[in-house]
């Protein structure tokens, strides 16, 4: 059996082998295919973690050059994937890859979500987040005390609340990786995408931003310098305090 390439003359065509009597043509990735891999780079390169939330489909489209049409294409198939999460009026969010590599993730978020009042969700994390925070103090490395410290600042910076609630999120996030534990990570960030999925429809802002004042910078203070002190009760204590209060602050109940 001979493999023959095309000759020089047909340069331009799509190439090709011929091999027992057939033409075996190697053909270019589909538009589909091309945007599938772009949005895959985008999110990897990126350094989105499950539960962060995409940009909206306008900055996608110019970020990766496609069409709206396009795009929604590729979100279709990552979303078909596992890959991301969509909730309508909150946006796209990166998924948590499942054990087993099934899908499925996705619409078991979907589905939490829409049995799941807020206060619960916030009464999920009152259980969970301080043992984390607990953890974060006996197990935490100096790069992970400072990755921690850095969202915590940007959080105080922040000029609106969005930009807020993303760095708090972060903030959180390095917590649960200071842990040192992949089962409470993993929990964490399905407890994280539940929480984003959930309709916050009680929350409402009265101020563009967070005030000065804000009493979320003080308890991320206190939380923060109890990991650093290496002080776990105190981790878990500070953790639940803050999260008890934004419980208050959000719904009216200690």
């Amino acid at each position: 059996m001979g493999i023959m390439l095309m000759k020089n003359g047909d340069i331009g065509r799509p190439i090709s082998k011929i091999w027992d009597g057939m033409v075996l043509t190697r053909t270019e990735p589909s538009e589909r295919e091309t945007a599938i891999n772009a949005l895959r780079a985008f999110i990897a390169e990126g350094g989105y973690a499950p539960g962060d939330r995409l940009p909206p489909e306008r900055e996608l489209i110019g970020n990766l050059s496609m069409t709206r049409n396009t795009l929604r294409k590729a979100l279709d198939a990552l979303e078909r994937e596992g890959a991301i999460w969509r909730h309508v009026g909150k946006g796209t969010f990166v998924a948590q890859p499942s054990v087993d590599g099934h899908d499925g993730v996705a619409g078991s978020i979907a589905d939490l979500s829409r049995q799941l009042s807020p206060v619960r969700v916030m009464r999920a994390r009152l259980c969970i987040e301080p043992s984390i925070a607990r953890e974060a103090a006996i197990n935490a490395s100096d790069e992970a005390i400072i990755r921690i410290k850095h969202t915590r600042d940007r959080a105080a910076e922040a000029e609106t609340w969005d930009e807020y609630e993303a760095w708090d999120d972060k903030m959180h996030r390095a917590i649960a990786e200071a842990a040192d534990n992949l089962l409470l990570l993993t929990l964490f960030d399905q407890l994280n995408q539940v929480r984003r999925a959930v309709a916050w429809n009680s929350v409402i802002r009265k101020t563009p931003h967070p005030p000065r004042g804000h009493s979320s910078f003080a308890e991320h203070d206190a939380i923060v310098d109890a990991i650093e002190a290496r002080n776990p009760s105190m981790a878990h204590d500070t953790m639940r305090r803050h999260l008890g209060s934004v419980s208050a602050r959000l719904f009216g109940d200690a």
